[in-house]
């Protein structure tokens, strides 16, 4: 996988008109060649216009294969609160989702959020999970409940089930900082708002046009596919919620 690199948007602000037509943009013209993952945040019940929202997610499931992105709180906040239960919220959500023909293959948790519980709940959902990362987010503490993975990899849980997992590798900065000295796959991020700030928005092209000179562009749907079998590992002790 030394040679590819695959690009995935977590798209919070579906609601929003000029940001949704601005990644719409990138679904229907992909950016060197790049087929943009949308993982879109359901909408936050009554406050959020379920029906636009459904309007614009059938388009980017038309365009490209389609993520789920769970922020346990409603817009503004990613990671669970103490009183709120991961799983209830992820199975609630696809539930809505399914029963709305929309099957999501690829989950993020907001604010990188995991534990085995809930990646147990993402296996038996049938998931492929992009919440591991490959660096450690400065922001989050040390006991906060995240995954950190070197490559794909294929998780065994205390269950009996495996979840796959295809770990970001790069914020949209970080790629721009090391785009001349990458090593193996490169699995990059940003967000939907970026897509509206003129100079994000310029970086984000030139950033992509330098990495296809130096990686082959992969869908989603393709990387998982070659990583199949990749290679198990047990879910880390001591990654649990707080």
């Amino acid at each position: 996988m030394q040679r590819y690199a695959v690009v995935s948007c977590h798209v919070e602000r579906v609601l929003d008109d000029r940001i949704w037509h601005a990644f719409e943009g990138l679904l229907r013209d992909p950016p060197a060649g790049f087929v943009v993952t949308p993982f879109l945040r359901p909408p936050d019940g009554v406050a959020e216009d379920e029906s636009v929202w459904l309007e614009r997610a059938r388009i980017a499931a038309s365009l490209a294969p389609l993520g789920h992105h769970t922020h346990w709180g409603g817009a503004t906040q990613a990671r669970p609160l103490h009183d709120v239960d991961p799983q209830e919220v992820v199975r609630r959500e696809v539930a809505w989702l399914r029963s709305h023909d929309l099957a999501p293959r690829f989950f993020c948790g907001g604010g990188w959020y995991l534990d085995e519980p809930l990646a147990d709940v993402l296996a038996e959902l049938g998931y492929v999970d992009c919440t591991a990362t490959t660096f450690r987010q400065s922001y989050l503490d040390e006991s906060a409940p995240r995954l950190q993975l070197g490559a794909p990899t294929r998780v065994r849980l205390g269950g009996g089930r495996s979840l796959l997992e295809l770990p970001a590798t790069h914020s949209l900065g970080m790629l721009g900082r090391s785009v001349h000295r990458l090593g193996g796959l490169v699995h990059v991020h940003f967000h939907d708002w970026e897509l509206v700030v003129r100079k994000r928005a310029l970086a984000l092209r030139a950033v992509l046009l330098a990495l296809r000179m130096r990686r082959r562009p992969l869908r989603i749907d393709e990387l998982a596919a070659r990583c199949a079998a990749a290679p198990e590992v047990d879910w880390p002790r001591g990654v649990s919620a707080t």
